[in-house]
């Protein structure tokens, strides 16, 4: 039901938000409980979902603003790890990308033959990548007990490698492999080795290239240069003649421990999700088009107990409506003020 409500009753952690919108652009919209403000006429660049009301658009200052001098709770995506070298699913000018989902990895060899092909050669992608400003701002944040709780749908363990902790690995790591058969749980550069070892001409000749792409392999007298996503499947059609490694323990299937398309989050890990959420006196999120229900029900937890939320993302988010500011930037120089003003 819609209605009209006076901005002086605006709910608190809207009120930072609305102080740089003209009066003229303001509108309310009631949502799960929760009131939306609205910038009316704002230009928003096309995304995965239309006809989405956007949240009150700020920069770095009027984020701090809102966040200051409470207790952060931070949910990471894919566009924090761009400036890594990784490429994000739903940034501007990503590509459509189809990845492989659990049914389809568990369907036979031949689709796990696929999946491991592609992801070799991503895995020396993913490998390499390092932490950014962004990540360490955000550690900078947690060792000042600002940031008191970090959950990331991001699978490259790069916030671990900037230092930060406690860390909740949402979709899982993909540095880890877990066994289908016993349940074994191996570290993924040792599979790298034993793959490389039974497929010794594939993956060969890195030369690295630029624009989220990885390096061009040598795939027996074939070079293509393939590019890479997040999870670092590698976009690479020919995976005839692979050859599978399986668990070292009981020689089952091999899977990456990281939570596919269409396979569920484990109970435990979603709860400890909520529990960060209720003991959160902000929610900050960085990098993420909520385009998933797997972030976007925190946010919106959040925005039932009255939690404030801060997107920091490039493009409309399906969070906006709920958001007391968005910030339209990247990722790296949001948080490295963000981490200046309020660590």
């Amino acid at each position: 039901m819609r209605h009209r409500r006076d901005p002086e009753r605006t709910d608190s952690w809207t009120a930072a938000a609305l102080s740089s919108v003209p009066a003229q652009r303001r509108r309310f919209r009631t949502l799960v409980g929760v009131t939306a403000v609205v910038i009316e006429s704002t230009v928003i660049a096309a995304t995965p979902r239309g006809g989405s009301y956007c949240a009150p658009l700020g920069g770095p200052d009027d984020a701090a603003r809102a966040l200051a001098g409470r207790r952060l709770l931070a949910l990471t995506g894919a566009g924090l790890s761009t400036d890594s070298g990784i490429p994000d699913y739903r940034g501007p000018g990503s590509p459509p990308r189809a990845p492989m989902t659990y049914d389809d990895f568990v369907s036979g060899p031949r689709a796990q033959q696929r999946y491991w092909a592609r992801s070799h050669l991503g895995w020396q992608r993913i490998g390499l990548a390092r932490p950014n400003a962004g990540h360490r701002a955000l550690a900078a944040l947690q060792r000042s007990g600002v940031v008191t709780e970090l959950i990331t749908q991001n699978v490259d363990g790069l916030h671990r490698q900037a230092g930060s902790q406690p860390v909740i690995d949402l979709h899982g790591r993909i540095a880890e492999v877990i066994c289908l058969d016993c349940g074994r749980i191996t570290d993924r550069s040792r599979l790298h080795e034993r793959l490389s070892e039974l497929n010794p001409t594939f993956g060969r000749s890195p030369a690295m290239s630029t624009g989220g792409r990885s390096p061009a392999m040598s795939t027996g007298g074939r070079s293509p240069v393939v590019a890479t996503a997040p999870d670092g499947d590698a976009d690479l059609e020919d995976t005839e003649g692979f050859q599978l490694a399986g668990c070292e323990g009981c020689g089952g299937r091999l899977k990456p421990h990281v939570v596919l398309f269409g396979e569920n989050v484990p109970r435990e890990r979603v709860q400890r999700c909520y529990r960060a959420v209720d003991d959160a006196e902000a929610l900050l999120v960085a990098g993420s088009s909520l385009t998933v229900m797997s972030g976007l029900r925190f946010v919106r937890h959040a925005a039932r107990r009255t939690i404030p939320v801060v997107i920091v993302n490039r493009g409309v988010t399906r969070g906006d409506p709920l958001a007391a500011v968005h910030v339209d930037a990247g990722c790296t120089e949001v948080l490295t003020r963000l981490a200046d003003r309020l660590s």
